[in-house]
């Protein structure tokens, strides 16, 4: 446990609150949102339009569950259905970075080393050479470099013995959410050994008699070639793209059609530890030492660490997942944090089982399930007033807080306010027809909130085609009303409860 979860051990969100004024207890909910009656400290504020004529004017199809209170005593100041579980959407991000900054602490660092089986004689490795992950992952194609120079600064010019790879310390698995098209990239692989959020660079160009098309690992310094990914042309409309895989190698096509002149895009890869391995064999090269063959590693050897590389701390991992929503980083986070809890889960599943426990535990009630760790799966459920819960009790000088990302009110225009008085710090989430909102809001008073909204239509998902899930129809424009009815609540709490 670290030291910012000791540091706010007051009891969850004070469960057994007494009914009183605005204050209410979460295991009794109203269906519609509380409507306090009027305190000295209110007069004089200005009107501020109720949550259901807000909800109201958002006109959204589905359901709509709130829940908001201090975030210093955890005083339940206004809900909505605050126990109805709905998809928390990449939300669930932001239990996964409590869920590993408790186990794992702040400061936790992944490490991708390079492990030599024998000595090193006149600059050979008598012995093979072992590229072992450790789950980083925001490892990329520059950090790789960094690392094969490394490997030449050790005094390592020649390999006599074989070149592997081991990925185990997290389980390989083909896609966070198989339910996702093909190509997305925010649905890559997870293993051990993750290279560039396990996406390749695809880019093509019109050139005479058809199209040039590059696969390529870019990052800043280096944009090496690939051959485990490979892209084909084909003169049609629809489907844009195509995968299938074959002899360790994913093959894509796409549809000359949908092209036009020129463009790039990253897709997923689906055997990361490989294209990882073919990477660093490019990279090596490039100092002058050559590697043969690229061989996995079903067991970590005995050996000698010559050269690693370390991650960034997890706290400032976590600010830029929280940041980005990479979903790569919460799997591989929440998958670790797991397995430091001594669970050997061979599933994202599993995995998201143990941090529902965790939280339930954490909590002493709630109902959350999880399926993953970042909110891209659907079966995940979370309720408002959990999630406020959580909040609550670890409070505005907690280890969440000041890693969530500002979120700033917006004009009749949708324009950000970013000067604006009131400050909000929380963590967005969205899925088709699927949207929330979770995290702090500051008053001009200065007294901070906890609060989570989530909205969900599940008959408008469950009517979403295969070939449509990437942008459905609808879909845009739901969500762009539920973000701005979100937002229209926290300024109405900001206002109402601490203006």
């Amino acid at each position: 446990m670290t030291e910012g979860f000791r540091n706010v051990s007051r009891r969850w969100f004070l469960g057994g609150l007494m009914a009183g004024g605005a204050g209410t207890a979460l295991a009794g909910p109203p269906a519609a949102s509380v409507r306090p009656a009027p305190r000295p400290a209110a007069v004089g504020k200005p009107a501020v339009a109720g949550a259901e004529e807000l909800i109201a004017r958002a006109r959204l199809t589905g359901k709509v569950a709130f829940a908001v209170a201090d975030a210093r005593t955890g005083e339940v100041l206004e809900t909505r259905t605050p126990l109805l579980g709905l998809p928390p959407a990449s939300v669930t991000k932001a239990v996964t970075a409590l869920y590993a900054l408790e186990t794992l602490g702040a400061d936790y660092r992944f490490r991708t080393r390079l492990i030599g089986t024998g000595p090193v004689v006149g600059g050979e490795l008598k012995g093979d050479l072992v590229l072992a992950g450790g789950g980083d992952p925001t490892l990329n194609t520059d950090m790789l470099g960094d690392l094969a120079a490394r490997l030449k600064a050790a005094g390592v010019h020649a390999v006599k013995g074989r070149f592997l790879y081991h990925a185990g310390a997290l389980p390989s698995l083909p896609s966070i959410d198989p339910g996702q098209p093909d190509h997305v990239g925010y649905n890559p692989a997870i293993s051990g050994l993750n290279l560039n959020f396990n996406r390749v660079h695809f880019e093509w160009r019109r050139a005479s008699g058809g199209y040039t098309v590059t696969m390529d690992a870019r990052a800043e310094r280096y944009r090496p070639a690939v051959s485990v990914a490979d892209m084909q042309v084909v003169s049609r409309d629809v489907p844009v793209y195509t995968y299938s895989s074959k002899g360790g190698v994913d093959h894509w096509t796409v549809a000359s059609g949908a092209l036009g002149k020129g463009g790039a895009r990253w897709l997923p890869v689906r055997k990361p530890a490989l294209y990882a391995a073919e990477v660093f064999q490019t990279l090596a090269r490039s100092h002058g030492i050559e590697l043969r063959g690229a061989g996995e590693a079903g067991a970590l050897p005995a050996g000698t660490v010559l050269a690693e590389m370390e991650s960034e701390p997890l706290r400032e991992i976590l600010r830029a997942m929280l940041k980005y929503s990479t979903n790569i980083t919460a799997e591989a986070v929440g998958l670790t944090a797991t397995r430091a809890r001594g669970k050997e889960v061979a599933s994202l599943a599993a995995s998201g089982r143990e941090m529902s426990a965790w939280l339930k535990a954490r909590l002493g009630t709630g109902k959350a399930e999880f399926v993953d760790h970042s909110g891209l799966g659907e079966g995940s459920r979370l309720s408002a007033g959990d999630m406020v819960k959580a909040l609550a009790e670890l409070g505005p000088q907690g280890p969440l807080e000041p890693i969530l990302k500002d979120v700033y009110l917006h004009d009749d225009k949708g324009r950000p306010l970013k000067d604006h008085p009131v400050r909000i710090r929380a963590k967005t989430g969205t899925l088709n027809f699927v949207s929330a909102l979770a995290g702090y809001v500051t008053g001009e008073g200065g007294r901070e909130l906890a609060f989570a909204i989530f909205t969900a239509d599940d008959a408008q998902r469950a009517r979403i085609r295969p070939e449509d899930r990437e942008r459905p129809p609808g879909s845009r424009s739901w969500t762009r009303r539920s973000r701005a009815m979100q937002l229209k609540l926290v300024e109405r709490w900001a206002v109402l409860y601490a203006g």
